[in-house]
């Protein structure tokens, strides 16, 4: 019930993205930039720090190497094959795999949901990551949730951003950001069961999200932190690091 609570928390900050896009404004280079370099600091530690280990003590080396593989993979899977968006900037919005959408033809809104759904999936392993961190330690999961939570405000805006644009009313905005991050404690839910299986599972299962949020780090937060502003980013990410380091 915990993990599920956390995970909820996390997920449902995509929602914050929405709200911040519709009334507040949107964060600036700066702070958008601290916030990434940050939670991957944080990701980056907990995972070369304390899922690794764990998975290696409670299953094999063999079983922790299948299991990173297996996360990175699954991850470039999901990249290759479902569109999705990140903030290049704080008003540059970036379509990975537009060809998946006809960016060209297609109205905004259809880009928006399009762009919700593959958000959603990439939402499912970062719940898992939350479940096997809880397995290992409460400090590890309530760290991951924390990170995934950052990382989730900008996806957030941009998946927002399209909806807004092609005339979705602000309500429908709002819930259906926050429904893509609900996919985020379904995911704790899968792991959850996984985790049931058998010692060998548990410590698979860490690897698998060890590997799918350094995949995460490397090919969307470090990329987007150092375009918005290098500086800022890396010093955020040594703090996220160091940190990690220090509580684990």
């Amino acid at each position: 019930m915990e993990a599920l609570l956390y995970s909820f928390l996390a997920g449902s900050s995509t929602a914050l993205g929405a709200v911040l896009l519709f009334f507040i404004r949107q964060p600036g280079d700066k702070t958008l930039a601290s916030l990434l370099g940050f939670a991957g600091g944080i990701m980056l530690g907990i995972s070369v720090f304390e899922l690794l280990p764990e998975a290696v003590a409670f299953g094999s080396m063999a079983t922790a190497i299948l299991g990173f593989l297996l996360g990175t993979v699954m991850m470039y899977g999901l990249d290759r094959v479902l569109p999705h968006s990140h903030l290049s900037g704080s008003d540059d919005l970036v379509v990975e795999n537009p060809e998946k959408m006809g960016t060209q033809k297609t109205p905004l809104r259809r880009t928006g949901y399009l762009i919700l759904f593959g958000i959603g999936m990439h939402n499912l392993p970062e719940g898992l990551a939350i479940g096997a961190g809880l397995e290992a330690s409460p400090e590890v999961g309530i760290l991951i949730a924390v990170a995934i939570g950052l990382h989730n405000i900008p996806e957030g805006l941009a998946m927002a951003g399209p909806l807004k644009a092609g005339g979705l009313p602000m309500g429908k905005v709002f819930l259906f950001t926050l429904l893509a991050g609900l996919m985020t404690p379904l995911g704790t839910g899968i792991g959850l069961l996984v985790l049931q299986i058998s010692p060998a599972m548990v410590g698979g299962s860490m690897a698998f999200a060890a590997g799918a949020m350094i995949y995460i780090v490397n090919d969307e937060l470090i990329p987007q932190a150092n375009g918005m502003h290098s500086h800022l980013a890396n010093i955020s990410l040594t703090i996220g690091l160091l940190l990690a380091f220090a509580l684990l």
